[in-house]
């Protein structure tokens, strides 16, 4: 009879191997500043996180010209894109405004989202790093975020890179006639959960 450690161990290497063949493929991947060229590729990918939002819909236009407002004004804020090759698999966006707390300037990262099939191996990891870093080299002092309430595993990805909840409650007034739909509600479509971005 095998015992487990024997049974594990035979069939460490090719576990093992898969993991370092995605590790080193990840090494290839690359953080850099978005370009108005990237806006197609990024706007697809706000599509795949807006899928997995309760509160927020994919919609092409809006979210181009989203980018396109932040590609135009570095003190606007600053939109990252992870690359594999040429090909945009990743992004952040980070937005700045100044903070009366802590007297300086502080983030909010607006969004993030990684491909599915890029997804492991650290990716998420490298470019949240280098959102957090480029953040710092701007001179804020606090980045921000907001997850889905019901996406526990972006919580914990988030919470693995130091980010901890906040005892404030975020709060939408929507000033474009738009009808805010709760969470969780028939009208928003049940409310499900979403694999992190």
């Amino acid at each position: 009879m095998i015992r487990f450690w024997e049974f594990v161990a035979q069939r460490a290497p090719p576990l093992i191997s898969f993991a370092v063949r995605r590790q080193e493929a990840n090494t290839q991947m690359e953080v850099t500043p978005a370009t108005e060229d990237d806006v197609p590729a990024l706007s697809e990918l706000l599509g795949v996180l807006f899928q997995q939002e309760a509160e927020f819909r994919p919609d092409p236009e809006r979210q181009s010209a989203g980018l396109r407002a932040i590609l135009g004004c570095a003190d606007v804020g600053q939109v990252l894109v992870l690359r594999d090759g040429p090909a945009a698999v990743g992004m952040v966006s980070l937005l700045f405004l100044p903070s009366t707390a802590l007297g300086g300037r502080v983030a909010l990262l607006e969004d993030m989202v990684v491909r599915p099939d890029a997804r492991g191996g650290g990716a998420g990891s490298r470019l949240l790093e280098a959102a957090a870093e480029f953040a710092r080299s701007a001179g804020c002092l606090r980045i921000t975020l907001l997850t889905d309430a019901h996406n526990a595993a972006a919580q914990r990805f988030y919470g693995r890179h130091g980010f901890a909840r906040s005892a404030m409650i975020p709060m939408r007034l929507l000033l474009g006639g738009q009808r805010h739909v709760e969470p969780g509600t028939a009208a928003d479509g049940g409310g499900r959960s979403a694999f992190p971005g």
